[in-house]
Formats: C-alpha cells, sequence, structure tokens
C-alpha cells in the first residue's frame, strides 16, 4: 500500500517562475511556517525524454501525493508543452492523451481525488484563465494582495489554502 504524504507542486515552471520560486521560498525558510513535502524530491525526468516518459514520472510523483497545488497564471491554460501527436496516433509509448503536461497533472489529480489548491499569480481569482479539469474543484486563491497600487505577497491566505483544503 503506498501512503500519499507528498504535495505535488504544478504550474506553468517557465511564465510562472516568480510564484513558484515564491511559494518554495515560504517552504524553505526558518522564517514562515508553510511547510509541505515536495513531491519533485522523489524522481526527476531529464528535459531531454520523450513527453510520455516525462508524463511516466509525473505520475508516479502524482502517486504519492496527497495534495495538487496548481499555480495558474496568464498563460497556464494555453501552455501546450507535453503535447506529442507521434506518440499518441501511432500509440509509441502506449499514451491514451495527446495532453499537455499541465492538463495531465489535473486530469490526474481529479481522478486520484486528491485535495486540490489552485493559486492564481495575481491579486484576483480568474478562473477563465484555470485548465477545465480544476476550474470547479478545490480551494482558489489569489497569490497577491495590492495595497497602494503595488502587489505584495500573500503568504498567509497561501498558507491557509494549503493547510485548510
Amino acid at each position: 500500500m503506498r501512503y500519499r504524504t507528498k504535495t505535488y507542486i504544478a504550474g506553468d515552471w517557465t511564465g510562472d517562475k516568480d510564484a513558484v520560486d515564491q511559494l518554495y521560498k515560504w517552504n524553505n525558510s526558518n522564517y514562515w511556517g508553510l511547510s509541505f513535502h515536495d513531491a519533485h524530491e522523489i524522481t526527476q525526468s531529464a528535459d531531454s525524454s520523450r513527453n510520455c516518459s516525462i508524463k511516466a514520472s509525473l505520475r508516479a510523483r502524482l502517486d504519492i501525493s496527497k495534495t495538487f497545488v496548481l499555480i495558474v497564471g496568464n498563460g497556464t491554460k494555453s501552455r501546450r508543452a507535453g503535447e506529442c501527436n507521434y506518440c499518441f496516433k501511432n500509440n509509441y509509448c502506449g499514451s491514451s492523451s495527446n495532453k499537455s503536461f499541465i492538463e495531465y497533472e489535473c486530469d490526474k489529480a481529479v481522478r486520484d481525488n486528491l485535495k486540490i489548491v489552485v493559486l492564481y499569480n495575481s491579486a484576483k481569482v480568474n478562473k477563465n484563465l484555470c485548465p477545465d479539469a480544476v476550474r470547479y474543484q478545490g480551494v482558489h486563491v489569489p497569490m497577491c494582495y495590492r495595497e497602494g497600487g503595488k502587489l505584495y505577497w500573500d503568504y498567509q491566505t497561501v498558507k491557509n489554502a494549503i493547510k485548510n483544503c
């Protein structure tokens, strides 16, 4: 029997790197009280791996996760990395899906009934930017707040969302 103890972080690691980095900063700090056990510490795929090999690695990490955290930014829903028409059409790797990595992760999180937290890399929740599979699932909160015309990271809202989902 496999115990699900990890937290899985998903998102556009290029377009929303600032938000991903902030989440890890809070988690790795001795000052901040955010604490999660990162599923990405378990196994990694090389960037040169086939998309189907990368999805197998994603599946292994999701299989040990109890919480799925998706960081949503302006380009998350339209991100297409992970699609592979060759594998899908020719059943090259046994893939039954031509979905992007983000779509694949979201679908599996819902299918596995993981706790879902959607963090928006902004001061508001805009579910139109969220992938369809998790648009109406779990807890949705902004990662920032606006004060005096400036954006600030909202540690307390993020911590509460992850802790209380």
